[in-house]
C-alpha cells in the first residue's frame, strides 16, 4: 500500500511538474508549425511509451 501511495505522489509531482512547465515555459518557445514538428510532436510520446514497455519486456524476461 506504501509503495502504490509514493508512486502516485511521484506521479502527481511530475505531473504538476509538467503542467507548470507548459503553461509557463512553453509561450516563450518559438517552434514553427511545420509537419515534421508536429509529426514529433504526436510520434514521440508513443515511441517514448513503447521503449519503455520493450526495456520493461525484457528485463522480465531475464528474471
Amino acid at each position: 500500500m506504501e509503495n502504490q501511495l509514493g508512486f502516485v505522489l511521484k506521479l502527481l509531482l511530475l505531473s504538476a511538474l509538467i503542467s507548470v512547465l507548459i503553461k509557463y515555459v512553453a509561450p516563450y518557445l518559438s517552434i514553427s508549425a511545420t509537419t515534421t514538428n508536429a509529426l514529433i510532436i504526436v510520434l514521440l510520446p508513443i515511441a517514448i511509451v513503447a521503449i519503455a514497455l520493450l526495456w520493461r519486456f525484457q528485463a522480465y524476461k531475464q528474471s
